[in-house]
């Protein structure tokens, strides 16, 4: 069975990067949703799709990208976990350190 949720959190980072495209152009900000969305429904079909970050979270979560986005995801439950969409040239240690603590509890 595939399938995925997308938890509060990682919504709330769509709707942030949304309105941050948006800013300049809606229909950008439109398809890169989009984009990442179809990135969801790829990624729930072969969860093992991506790559491990130790140095940000243990082998529970695995990690995609979509342009300069970061997808963090839980691939070993069903269906996936989105936990995270951030864009790459943040601090992952502090963005990731935060999300996998707010998901353990």
């Amino acid at each position: 069975m595939s399938g995925f949720l997308v938890t509060p959190e990682a919504r709330a980072d769509l709707f942030a990067i949304w309105e941050h495209i948006a800013e300049e152009n809606i229909d950008a900000a439109d398809e890169m949703i989009r984009r990442i969305e179809e990135s969801f429904g790829r990624l729930s079909e072969m969860p093992g799709m991506g790559h491990f970050r130790e140095d940000l979270l243990d082998q529970h979560y695995k990690f995609w990208n979509v342009y300069s986005y970061v997808i963090g995801y839980r691939w070993d439950v069903a269906p996936i976990q989105i936990i995270a969409v951030v864009h790459g040239a943040r601090n992952l240690d502090v963005f990731f350190g935060q999300r996998g603590t707010e998901q353990n509890q």
